[in-house]
């Protein structure tokens, strides 16, 4: 089995319609699939540039506990983006940044960390994607820009092999803690410290 390297992004669950428009707006503008029609729970709907499943048909989540899509975002240019892009035809835009996917995302509208925040948890599709998440910086501005825009607590880079993760943004500002460092000695901790969102 190859790496699954991701950013997890966590947030109140009222802020995933507006977290999910912020992602559109980072989606390749020549993205050539059609629509996803998507109905959240409480009811928000929501057009957006991605598949689920690799499917188009409309998707329901209103009595859904997750919600997987297929995503394709746009990143800048780094070293490591420009070494996993040019052997795969990933051409720059005329703005400097190239569209990556599939980024797969599952949402959980009860994360598993504190069933009163909802999860946004972006994979790499291959071990190639996972290197190029480890390495690069522009990669890392992405998720946690997307992080700070839709109101969320805390963004992590999880190497999802059981090893610590790193916290990239926590309560409105950057960071690079290690769960299990002094500050986190384990995931508990790092819950702790965000607040207890208001239903």
């Amino acid at each position: 089995m190859g790496l699954i390297y991701g950013y997890d992004i966590y947030l109140r669950p009222r802020n995933v319609a507006g977290a999910l428009a912020n992602l559109a707006e980072l989606a390749p503008p020549t993205r050539g699939v059609p629509p996803l029609e998507l109905t959240l729970p409480g009811g928000d709907r929501l057009v957006l540039p991605f598949t689920s499943h690799f499917k188009s048909e409309p998707v329901d989540c209103s009595t859904s506990s997750t919600l997987e899509l297929d995503t394709s975002i746009m990143f800048g240019v780094d070293d490591a983006v420009r070494e996993y892009g040019e052997p795969r035809g990933h051409e720059a835009e005329e703005d400097g940044r190239v569209g990556i996917g599939y980024v797969y995302l599952t949402i959980r509208f009860e994360s598993l960390l504190h069933p009163r925040y909802a999860s946004m948890e972006f994979w790499a599709a291959t071990s190639a994607m996972s290197r190029m998440f480890a390495r690069s910086a522009r990669v890392r501005e992405v998720f946690i820009g997307l992080t700070a825009a839709s109101g969320g607590v805390c963004c992590l880079f999880d190497t999802g092999d059981g090893g610590p993760e790193q916290v990239c943004w926590l309560n409105g500002e950057t960071t690079q803690e290690m769960v299990s460092g002094p500050r986190f000695p384990d995931l508990r901790a790092l819950v702790a410290t965000w607040s207890d969102p208001v239903q």
